[in-house]
């Protein structure tokens, strides 16, 4: 089938070999690319029950039949595994410009299974998988890596004519395997969440460079090519794409706080005090701030970001993001952007996800303020937050404690009452309490408390649907649902969703695949791909308590607006939902 290399390379890590494996046709119509394939490979190569950090456990990462082609949006790949932060299912993915380069070697999947016993860092082409020692590599920070595996192999960034190198890396949290590291490419791109960084760690592999010549073969290239050049007209007069290109996502500060559904203080309240000092207008007038974009993007939702003055002067980095905002000046009561970006390095060199590390943090000031361990932790203390970090990446002290997750710590506390994950994932920067949808979302994802599945925030926050209503509501969020699990399959950006609808989808597939699908057939597949993750889960031992949300939400209201999600709401929203996926 065009689009597809219908191949996949399996690689065993233990005694350094690899196989190619065939992919028909017939199984990538039930599942396309990207989080439909990944997962149907997961469920035929991982055992049931595996360790997440265990040999056996594989780690695959995934392109789709749209990556490397000239629609905007698809650079991005998937990595996928079981993830050692939750029990269940993990998928995360990341942008920038690695995925072309994933792409060129050929195949549509990589699995890795097994062990290396010493550090080893790969090298994969179209032709050869090679193991390269890494104990001198071992201990660099992210971006050190990222240099020092493109140099040993002679390759710059954007390698040379007609090939494209790209790095997957870990940090020393990966290495350290804290069970929420994550793994990086060009600097500042995370496959950010459920630690597939310290299920690469476990492998004892620093990291993975890609490079080939391969392109994928798309059933109508001429149409791909004319379908590009409207898009990027049509995006040009886009007020949403103007919006992301001006402010990025650190808009959403003003927004979510006008709300009152920012998480403040450790989930105590909706809205900052201050918060317009966390706003993008204020980013872009406290530093020189350029918009950058992935590959095969116009929207150039990143912030390249350099301060100008105080402590932090020259400090640069792409960030932060909204969610790295909320997670440490919102939940950690920090007001400096200059101090969150000083923190979001941190998190970045370390390789640690900043939603998990700054919850973790909001959670270690309240087990301190509440007597429960002996540091001292305040709200807002940034260089005792930072030290945190150190303590979490290396295992010192309480971060021994984090860096295990959530529910680990919580309980070792004696705070699960008040500790917010479902599955043991942290939830983003939305208060379900004022959008129950949003909540049900957290509840009902594959990999935990998930904002992006389905991006429903978008739905209660443009007056779709309104944020209290709750009949009806899980049908309009399984079509958001759908339609993001396709992005997912592609794989495409996110930011993208209001380009393309459900009738420009179906395009995208013609032109890549030859598949004529309207959006029913559209909608059977993608149901078939949430279907098989929740199998896996099913099958790593979830119950329908694990997509209960914390009991905070429910008896504890926002002291701002007095709204809580109540549990028998929550719950009327889950069996809709179960009913429309055809789930007993």
């Amino acid at each position: 089938m065009k689009g597809f290399f219908n191949r996949v390379l399996k690689i065993n890590a233990t005694e350094q070999t690899s196989t190619i494996l065939e992919l028909p046709d017939s199984m990538l119509e039930k599942v396309l690319g990207g989080k439909g394939l990944a997962t149907r490979l997961l469920l035929d190569h991982n055992p049931p029950g595996v360790a997440p950090l265990a040999p056996e456990n594989c780690l695959i990462v995934a392109v789709g039949p749209v990556t490397d082609t000239p629609i905007y949006g698809s650079c991005r790949h998937g990595i996928f595994t079981k993830s050692p932060q939750t029990g269940f299912y993990a998928e995360s993915y990341s942008g920038g410009k690695a995925a072309e380069s994933i792409s060129r070697i050929g195949f549509d999947a990589v699995i890795i299974q097994g062990a290396s016993a010493e550090p080893v860092f790969l090298e994969i082409t179209e032709d050869t998988v090679r193991f390269h020692p890494a104990q001198e590599l071992w201990g660099l920070d992210t971006y050190a890596a990222e240099d020092e595996v493109l140099k040993r192999l002679g390759k710059k960034r954007l390698g040379g004519p007609g090939e494209r190198a790209a790095a997957l890396v870990i940090g020393p949290a990966g290495e350290n395997l804290v069970r929420f590291a994550v793994v990086e490419n060009d600097y500042w791109r995370s496959a950010g969440r459920t630690g597939t960084g310290a299920v690469l760690g476990s492998k004892k592999i620093k990291g993975i460079c890609f490079f080939g010549q391969r392109k994928r073969e798309t059933a109508f290239p001429d149409e791909v090519q004319a379908f590009a050049r409207e898009i990027l007209a049509q995006g040009k007069e886009d007020k949403g794409v103007q919006n992301y290109r001006n402010f990025g996502t650190p808009m959403m500060v003003s927004v979510l706080n006008t709300a009152g559904a920012f998480p403040t203080q450790y989930w105590s309240k909706g809205r900052m005090e201050g918060w317009e000092a966390l706003s993008a207008q204020s980013l872009h007038e406290r530093c020189d701030v350029a918009p950058r974009a992935c590959a095969r993007c116009f929207i150039a939702c990143g912030r390249m970001s350099k301060v100008k003055a105080g402590p932090r002067k020259g400090l640069t980095l792409e960030g932060p993001e909204y969610e790295t905002i909320y997670s440490f000046g919102g939940l950690c009561l920090i007001p400096s952007l200059e101090d969150i970006l000083y923190l979001n390095d941190i998190c970045d060199r370390l390789g640690i996800d900043t939603i998990t590390a700054g919850n973790l943090a909001g959670l270690a000031i309240e087990a301190s303020l509440r007597g429960k361990i002996p540091d001292k932790l305040e709200y807002g203390d940034v260089p005792a937050i930072a030290d945190l970090l150190h303590k979490i990446t290396y295992r010192q002290g309480i971060g021994a404690v984090l860096a295990e997750g959530i529910k680990p710590a919580a309980k070792e506390w004696g705070l699960e009452d008040i500790a917010v994950h479902v599955k043991g994932l942290e939830p983003a920067g939305y208060d379900p309490r004022v959008l129950k949808g949003v909540g049900l979302g957290y509840g009902t994802s594959d990999r935990g408390a998930c904002h992006l599945r389905a991006t429903f925030y978008k739905a209660e926050l443009t007056k779709m649907i309104e944020p209290d209503q709750i009949e009806g509501k899980a049908e309009l969020f399984l079509d958001f649902e759908d339609r993001l699990c396709l992005f997912d399959t592609l794989i495409l950006c996110r930011f993208y969703r209001d380009l393309y609808p459900w009738p420009v989808l179906s395009r995208i597939i013609h032109m890549t695949t030859g598949l004529t699908w309207g959006k029913e057939d559209i909608q059977k597949m993608t149901n078939h791909v949430i279907g098989l993750t929740h199998q896996f889960n099913v099958r790593e031992g979830w119950t329908p308590a694990d997509d209960l949300l914390p009991r905070r939400f429910h008896l504890e209201p926002l002291p701002e607006s007095g709204k809580v999600i109540t549990e028998d709401d929550l719950k009327a929203m889950l069996k809709d939902y179960y009913r429309l996926r055809g789930w007993e």
